[in-house]
């Protein structure tokens, strides 16, 4: 997910949304995942500011790729967002870092899932500009399944 050109091409085939907005994992570990969404003209609404469905899939996707790495060698999964809530606090009209902390939180669910069992986990996506203020905060709710 790091390497820019094969991030390029799977979200061309899975995530085209992805590619069009210029989205970038900055960084992904299993504490934290970062995603960058920049203000241009793709991703800006007619207000001078980035598109509310532009910031919530940058949200989503550093949530997203999180899971897939906690899940990543740990047998077949299925996830699905099952609840999705913003809370919006500044003019997004500069490149906005979107940043989720939970993944230590999210392996011990992962790991604790027992075969056909589910469970559900609300993370949450900050959004900063350069400055470091707070613009919006994203809150995904994931449905996970252990496949037996």
């Amino acid at each position: 997910m790091s390497n820019p050109f094969i991030f390029w091409w799977a979200m061309f085939f899975k995530l085209p949304s992805a590619v069009f907005w210029r989205l970038k994992i900055n960084s992904i570990s299993e504490e934290k995942c970062e995603v960058t969404i920049p203000y241009f003209w793709r991703s800006q609404n007619p207000f001078q500011s980035i598109y509310f469905a532009a910031m919530a899939g940058a949200a989503e996707l550093s949530t997203g790729a999180l899971c897939q790495l906690s899940m990543a060698g740990k047998g077949k999964f299925s996830m699905l967002v099952v609840d999705f809530r913003a809370e919006y606090h500044k003019k997004a009209n500069q490149k906005i870092t979107f940043t989720c902390n939970q993944g230590k939180e999210l392996n011990e669910l992962i790991n604790e899932l027992k075969p056909e069992e589910t469970a559900k986990l609300t993370m949450v996506s900050t959004g900063t500009n350069p400055q470091g203020e707070v613009v919006a905060k994203f809150y995904v709710t994931w449905s996970f399944k252990r496949k037996a």
